[in-house]
This record gives C-alpha cells, structure tokens and sequence, in this order.
C-alpha cells in the first residue's frame, strides 16, 4: 500500500469552540500519538483526509508544518451522524517493519450454483501484517459452490506476510438453498401470526367475487319483460 501524504498544521487552541472554527476552515481536529511521544494536536485538510479514507487501513504520511514526517494509520474516526463529514481523526503513528493488527474486508467473487443463495456470516476479518503492506480486502471465490458449502476464516487465501488473528472456525460464507415463493408465503404468515397481524381478503379474491356476481346479475338488456 502507497503512502498518502497529508499536510497538517499544529493547533494551539482546544476546547469546542476552537475545534468548531477549525472545521469551519474545511479542516478537521486530529490527534497523533504513540510510540511513547506526546501527543500531538494537529488540523489535517477535510477534503484530502476524506478521500484517504475511503480506505480505512490507509497508511498516512503526516507533513508536520512542513517539517518532520510521521506515518499513521487512523486509529478512530468521529462522523456527523448526519452528513456523514468528518468530525475527528484519532492518527496512530507507525513504523517501517513494524506489525499492526487491523481489519479488512472479505470480497466475494463469481457466482455459487443455481437455486442457492449466498449468506456473508462475517463481513471483515482481522489481520496482522506489517504497516507499511496491509492488504486492503481478501478475496475468496464461491464460483459454483452448491448447497451446504461453507467456507471458514481459516480457508482465506492471505497476502504474504499476512496472518489471521481470528479463531479460524469462524464461518464466513454459508451456502444455502434459496428460498421458494412458498417459503417466503410462509414466512410472511408465520411473522404475521406472531405480530397479532390478521390479513384482510386480497384484493384477487374481492375482485373475483366482484366479477362472478357481475356476471350472475342481469343486465338491463337482458331483464325479462312481462310478455316473455
């Protein structure tokens, strides 16, 4: 994985109001730390750190005001839980050759056989690898897998230099029958049942209801008169 340079300035005020007026400028409040160094309180360019993030184990390269460079990876990020904009970044500084244990995304590729429907027990697994070579996401095929086939974390094929830190039983793919329309009538009703739902007459059965009595009843041309 590429380095991302990002340059940050260091902030001297705190507190609400000063981080309000740094993402009034289009910035955003970050704090990088570790490796036993204080803390530093920095603003990073909202814009440039959003698109880094696109990928959440992005290894950042830190311009410190121009001067010394740190590399990072985002340790936790706050969000507006409305417009989604970038709030806070918390920044991990890393090492050349040293391991990380982070979280990447499993991604399914081709297509499990006809009838069946695929279930994604586990979305990401955790990993560890060096910081400066994480794998982005770990692909694994299903292509014309049958009912009943599952595959564990145990069964991913990693990256070299990678290793699972996760229990490799755990179930990541199941295969299973897909459901029929029955199946799903089924469900429906059981739900309903449970939820104290009573269904009203379908409209098919009203409507063919409506069209026998319609054609039971005579029509005014047909009405027999009194010298028939």
């Amino acid at each position: 994985m590429s380095e991302i340079r990002i340059k940050a300035e260091t902030r001297t005020e705190f507190g609400k109001g000063a981080a309000r007026r740094v993402r009034r400028d289009h910035k955003v409040p970050a704090v990088l730390y570790g490796h036993g160094a204080d803390p530093q309180h920095l603003s990073l360019p909202g814009h440039d750190l959003m698109l880094a993030l696109k990928n959440p184990n992005a290894l950042l390269s830190i311009d410190v005001d121009g001067g010394t460079r740190q590399l990072a990876l985002t340790k936790q990020v706050q969000r507006d839980p409305i417009r989604g904009t970038i709030e806070h970044a918390d920044l991990l500084i890393v090492r050349q050759g040293e391991k990380v244990t982070v979280d990447i995304r499993v991604v399914l590729t081709g297509e499990a056989a006809p009838d069946t429907l695929v279930v994604t027990e586990t979305a990401q697994v955790s990993v560890e690898a060096e910081a400066t070579h994480l794998p982005d996401s770990v692909e694994v095929s299903i292509e014309g897998l049958p009912v009943g086939s599952q595959l564990h974390a145990g069964d991913l094929e990693l990256p070299e230099g990678t290793t699972l830190v996760v229990d490799p039983d755990i179930l990541v793919v199941n295969i299973v029958a897909a459901p029929t329309a029955a199946d799903v009538e089924a469900e429906l009703a059981e739900a309903e049942s449970e939820a104290g739902i009573e269904r009203d007459e379908s409209v098919a059965d009203v409507d063919e209801e409506t069209v026998g009595a319609a054609e039971d009843s005579p029509v005014d041309g047909d009405a027999p008169t009194e010298d028939e």
